[in-house]
């Protein structure tokens, strides 16, 4: 089974604790910091869009991008009474990104980017997040760091609610630098009573923080600055994410 076909529905009740309100207050931090354009946002890699939904209560006109149509159909339905401008969803993998219009901000969280495992299709990804991004417009993401996805090798972790049941094991290898999450998933049918399983491989990337500033600068990015996890200060030894802002030159032209 693919990732997510079976995680989908039961991502947000395993991931009940991250906190989305705050992750928004440390991304609206930033937009304060450095100034937007205007107020477009594109979550890329959004998941079920619970930031995305968080982001548009705010005011912000989202559109949310995801490779997964069982992620997006989650999304859709829980941003479905959003007031004011109804997010809009695509299904497209980052390197593809195709949007009908520019963008002010783009942010992907949740260490998506670890997701994307193959450099080259990162590096276009982040080619196309610059070409839909108005000048001055801002991009944000964060990465688990290498030291993270290699201090996860060999551990088993369990994740339950009252009807979902997670067991996943972590192996990382250093001559691919993947990191590679078995789940076993059980679910309960409301319906029947019955508990389904489900099988899913994850896949992240250890990226250097200097591989990435070197991708952000050859797709034309400026002003790249590392922060620590969710902190407005520069990244410390032996944090597990960093979080990165790059701005495009406000003096360029967008030509779509």
């Amino acid at each position: 089974m693919g990732s997510y076909e079976f995680l989908a529905g039961c991502y947000d009740e395993l991931t009940y604790d991250v906190g989305y309100p705050a992750w928004a207050d440390y991304i609206e931090a930033h937009f304060r910091k450095k100034g937007l354009p205007g107020r477009t946002v594109l979550d890329l890699a959004c998941g079920t869009g619970s930031l995305t939904r968080e982001l548009a209560r705010r005011g912000y006109e989202m559109i949310g991008v995801d490779r997964s149509p069982e992620m997006l159909t989650e999304a859709a339905e829980k941003n479905r009474d959003v007031e004011g401008v109804p997010p809009i969803f695509l299904c497209q993998p980052m390197e593809k990104l195709d949007l009908y219009g520019t963008i002010d901000a783009c942010v992907c969280c949740l260490d998506s980017v670890n997701y994307v495992t193959d450099p080259r299709k990162l590096k276009k990804a982040f080619e196309r997040v610059y070409l839909f991004l108005m000048p001055g417009g801002l991009f944000l993401f964060d990465i688990n760091t290498p030291a993270k996805l290699q201090s996860l090798d060999g551990q088993v972790f369990l994740d339950e609610t009252e009807d979902t049941y997670c067991v996943w094991r972590a192996e990382y290898s250093r001559r691919s630098r993947l990191c590679s999450y078995f789940m076993d998933l059980f679910r309960l049918d409301g319906g029947t009573g019955q508990w389904e399983r489900g099988e899913e491989l994850h896949q992240e990337r250890a990226y250097t923080p200097e591989e990435l500033t070197g991708f952000l600068q050859a797709a034309g990015f400026q002003e790249i600055r590392q922060y620590g996890n969710r902190k407005m200060r520069a990244p410390k030894a032996g944090e597990d994410r960093i979080f990165f802002v790059a701005r495009k030159d406000p003096r360029m032209t967008t030509q779509i």
